[in-house]
């Protein structure tokens, strides 16, 4: 199979795999997110 693009974009994994999964991924991407950007705070926190 020959495509245009060497690979599939990310994104468009992404949401194919949402619209396939429903809700179940779209409450993991958003814990994801979160705990993310905690990270990035907390990170911030630490070295300020």
């Amino acid at each position: 199979m020959t495509s245009p693009q060497p690979q599939p974009s990310f994104v468009k994994l992404a949401m194919r795999n949402m619209v396939r999964k429903g809700g179940k991924s779209l409450y993991h991407f958003f814990l994801t997110t979160f705990g993310l950007l905690a990270l990035l705070v907390g990170l911030a926190y630490l070295t300020h």
